[in-house]
């Protein structure tokens, strides 16, 4: 095992433009081995993000801002239309390797828009505008996750239990996380946490990497089954549900890990508010509802083999393994992004908070 210094002090996803590479930790190894990979072709981080080597709704935008500007980078071509076409084909490959992340479209599109916006530019022009943008995007996501602890900071106190599912923390951002950003944010001024991670199957995020990362940050911390919550919540050590998300739709239906659907059923049978934690960047507006987002399938053997020595599951046996469901609108006490708290209904306040980020922008 990789000597550890605290995990809270690495880099999730950087970008080394010496060396023309995008720098990870491999959440795959953790907590076992902590490596940082340096990927300098576009199969390795296609591979890396559909592998969720790099993972986390913001995480795989960073990672996809600075893949695609890697891309352009080696683009031998002199004239725009040119360019523009190797780069559209650059960004369409990474879009692919995770379809439901809408950070991932989010970034690359954003990306997109730079080479769009600059046809009177040279190549050479539109490639440093490039780097200037996807460095701007992971400034941004810190900036981000900031705010986002501090509004989800004023709805618990010190002392709360708090239950997470999945991992939407420093390992799934540049620095603070989403649904972990109150926790470390409360951390850093002498709060104090119980808090319940689920496990999450069938990749066990919330047991080797929310835990992994709350630990190291001194919180008090307890791994459960995703079938325990029910009890948990039932014996009141649950004040609050903190959980990221991957895609909200127009309605307020939130797209997260699969079994974010089942927490918020659960929480709503308890009395307890469900929050739904993520950037504006993750609703996507043109989404009616849940129903319409696509939820990726995942290889059976991430259920039958992965954790296991032998085989789990007989041979030939059907296995379902979506990576994702989403907490229906009206389970949902809140969705808290950097520009406020949206409460229901979804459909007025989540254009509120569009308004908001609006009008901070022509500042």
């Amino acid at each position: 095992m990789s000597e550890v210094k605290n995990i809270m002090s690495y880099e999730t996803v950087a970008l080394d433009d010496e060396k023309s590479a995008l720098v990870i930790l491999d959440q795959t190894r953790l907590p076992y081995e902590v490596e940082v990979l340096e990927l300098t072709e576009q199969k390795d981080i296609w591979e890396a993000i559909y592998l969720l080597k790099v993972r986390g709704a913001p995480a795989i935008g960073v990672a996809g801002g600075f893949g695609v500007y890697l891309a352009a980078k080696q683009i031998q071509a002199d004239n725009y239309d040119d360019f523009y076409a190797e780069f559209k084909k650059a960004k369409e490959y990474l879009d692919s390797s995770r379809p439901t992340a809408v950070n991932l479209s989010w970034a690359l599109n954003r990306m997109e828009k730079v080479v769009l916006d600059n046809k009177d530019k040279t190549v050479a022009e539109i490639k440093e505008l490039l780097h200037k943008e996807c460095v701007a995007i992971k400034d941004e996501d810190v900036w981000m996750c900031r705010q986002i602890g501090e509004y989800g900071l004023s709805l618990i106190k010190d002392g709360d239990g708090i239950l997470t599912h999945c991992n939407a923390g420093q390992l799934a951002t540049s620095k603070y996380g989403t649904a972990l950003a109150p926790i470390h944010l409360g951390r850093e001024r002498g709060m104090n946490f119980r808090v319940y991670t689920d496990e999450t199957r069938p990749l066990l995020q919330g047991a080797r990497l929310s835990s992994f990362e709350l630990h190291a940050d001194g919180v008090d911390t307890t791994v459960i089954c995703d079938n325990m919550a029910s009890q948990v919540m039932k014996n009141g050590w649950v004040n609050a549900v903190f959980v990221g998300c991957d895609r909200v739709a127009a309605n307020g239906d939130a797209c997260n890990k699969i079994g974010t659907s089942g927490v918020a059923i659960l929480a709503k049978y308890y009395g307890i508010p469900f929050y739904v934690l993520g950037p504006t960047s993750t609703i996507d507006m043109s989404i009616e509802k849940g129903e319409d987002i696509h939820i990726e399938q995942r290889p059976a053997e991430e259920v039958t083999e992965m954790w296991y020595k032998k085989r789990m599951a007989p041979e030939g046996v059907k296995v379902y393994n979506p990576a994702f469901d989403f907490a229906d609108h009206e389970l949902i006490a809140g969705i808290i992004t950097e520009y406020g708290i949206a409460r229901p209904p979804y459909t007025e306040s989540l254009k509120e908070i569009f308004r908001k980020k609006a009008e901070a922008q022509q500042k």
